[in-house]
């Protein structure tokens, strides 16, 4: 859903669509997961630009920015559990910031919290406070670089200007505008597509055993895809062949058709 809605808001907008493989947490990803992924874009004819990057072979260029920080001063080591953060309210309060560890996950220091931030859609998002004012976790204890500097790192050397992406990664999009800002760097735009839910409540995923999507015959779930996302699909155009459709919903996409909700059971 959020490659669909990404792409007709690059195309719509005469904009560059980028695909990046997100392979951060190797133990968690499904062997063949990276292939699945652009195999079905080119079933669905969701052609990207440029070439695909992989976060598993930039670990160089986060490394490089976490040992600056680490050099400065901006980041420190921390050796608190999760246990233990939960124990003191579910927020990090800074216990090892000023301890002067020698290993450990590696947090950076907040010193530009972000208390809100303007999605296209959704109008104002706040964060609670005490997220926002939190030393996060750049570097884990496992040695895996955390997702929010990854992306934030990926974005700037790309050259992105606008993230289109599910709403479940409203939460986070603080402490990404914090790195931008910690960085000097100017922010993005931001808009986060509802998520399609099952019944119990759990977001349609592999991980939560959806049904996979069918690249063989891939106009149906096209067709539903664009519907959830908001379009009044004509009957003249479920005939179509994917390029003539995907060119109708480039040139009929508006921001203003997404559904409100932030989760939906379709």
């Amino acid at each position: 859903m959020a490659a669909l809605g990404s792409y007709f808001q690059a195309k719509a907008n005469q904009g560059t669509w980028l695909v990046r493989i997100e392979d951060l947490d190797p133990p968690r990803e499904m062997l063949g997961a990276s292939e699945m992924i652009l195999d079905a874009l080119k079933a669905y004819h969701l052609h990207w630009d440029g070439e695909v990057v992989y976060q598993s072979e930039r670990h160089h260029l986060y490394q490089a920015q976490i040992d600056a920080w680490l050099e400065n001063g901006d980041a420190y080591y921390c050796q608190c559990t999760r246990k233990q953060i939960k124990e003191r309210g579910g927020y990090y309060p800074g216990t090892c910031r000023d301890k002067g560890l020698k290993e450990g996950a590696i947090r950076l220091k907040m010193t530009k919290p972000i208390a809100d931030f303007l999605d296209q859609k959704h109008g104002l998002m706040t964060i609670p406070e005490a997220l926002v004012n939190e030393d996060f976790i750049i570097k884990r204890r496992d040695g895996l670089f955390a997702y929010n500097l990854a992306v934030v790192l990926d974005d700037i050397d790309q050259g992105v200007t606008e993230v289109v992406r599910g709403a479940d990664l409203i939460e986070p999009t603080g402490r990404q505008i914090s790195l931008y800002q910690i960085l000097g760097q100017p922010e993005v735009s931001y808009l986060h597509l509802p998520l399609a839910m099952d019944s119990n409540g759990n977001k349609l995923s592999k991980q939560n055993h959806a049904t996979a999507i069918d690249v063989d015959n891939p106009k149906p779930a096209l067709l539903h895809a664009m519907t959830f996302l908001g379009f009044d699909i004509p009957e003249d155009m479920k005939a179509a062949n994917l390029d003539e459709i995907l060119r109708w919903g480039c040139e009929n996409w508006r921001l203003e058709q997404l559904p409100a909700e932030i989760e939906i059971t379709p």
